[in-house]
Order: structure tokens, then C-alpha cells, then sequence
């Protein structure tokens, strides 16, 4: 979105889903417990609607980005930098139609967030997605292509 409003020119459409720029936990209630795998798998489980979408292979991808130094201040530094970008005066200036796919489970970007994402912006769309948490297109990526190409179509790109 900071691209979006700096270069308008450039970007022909914009996609967002659980975006940062109106509402920041960062890290929830804590920082990640580097070394601390339960820690990290319970953080995983919880970006999910359904916990088992939290695989191995993805606990083990986190943990190994948050115990390795220079992922995790690149990670934080762009969580720092989504709390000092908010866009809500921002939004109603920015053009540039924009697809919202959103779980409707989502409690690390609340759902209230996608609808304010819709109000502000003038040329959106907003779609949700049931027994969905934070990350859409990981969780139901059948359903989120779906309506991300239809949109594609709608709007004729």
C-alpha cells in the first residue's frame, strides 16, 4: 500500500489480505521466544482457523526465520515499519482498485479491519472467506484464487 500511495503510476491494481496499515498487533502479546519451539508452533496454530494447517514443514520454516539473527531483524524491522506506515488518511486518496480477500476468523488482522480497508478505499471490492484465519491464501487457496481471478476478470485485467 505505501508503494501504492508513493507510485500510483506504477501499480495497476492492489491485493490485499490481512494486510498491515490500519491495525498493528505486531507480535501479539510478546515477542518470538527465539529457541522456543512449542512457543512457535502455538503461534503458527493460532494465524490458522483450523490449527493443523500450522504443518511441520511451516513450524519449522518459523522457527527456523525467527532463531536465525538477520531474518529476525528484518522480520521485526518490517513489523516496526507497518506500526509507523498507518494509512487511514491515506486510503481515500488511493485510486487503484483493490481486491480484499479476508478470513473471516482472522484474529491476528481482524475482520472489522477488511471492512474498514473497504470504507476507506474508494475503488475496492471485499471478499470473505468462512472458517478462515489469517493467512487466506495458505489456509483455502482453491477458494482464494477463485476469488482472486474472478475479481482479475471483473475488473478486466
Amino acid at each position: 500500500m505505501l508503494c501504492t500511495k508513493l507510485y500510483p503510476e506504477k501499480v495497476k491494481a492492489l491485493v490485499i489480505t490481512g494486510s498491515s496499515g490500519l491495525y498493528e498487533s505486531a507480535m501479539g502479546e510478546s515477542y518470538p521466544k527465539r529457541g522456543d519451539y512449542d512457543y512457535i508452533q502455538k503461534k503458527a496454530e493460532n494465524v490458522f482457523y483450523d490449527p493443523a494447517v500450522a504443518t511441520k514443514e511451516i513450524v519449522d520454516e518459523v522457527y527456523a526465520s525467527v532463531n536465525d539473527r538477520n531474518k529476525l531483524i528484518r522480520t521485526l524491522a518490517i513489523a516496526k515499519s507497518a506500526i509507523r506506515h498507518n494509512m487511514a488518511k491515506d486510503l481515500p486518496k488511493m485510486n487503484t482498485p483493490t481486491c480484499i480477500i479476508w478470513g473471516k476468523n482472522d484474529n491476528v488482522t481482524p475482520p472489522e479491519v477488511a471492512t474498514e480497508f473497504n470504507e476507506l478505499l474508494p475503488d475496492s471490492d471485499l471478499y470473505w472467506i468462512d472458517k478462515c484465519g489469517h493467512a487466506a491464501m495458505m489456509e483455502h487457496p482453491d477458494e482464494f484464487n477463485d476469488l482472486l481471478y474472478a475479481w482479475l476478470q471483473k475488473r478486466n485485467f
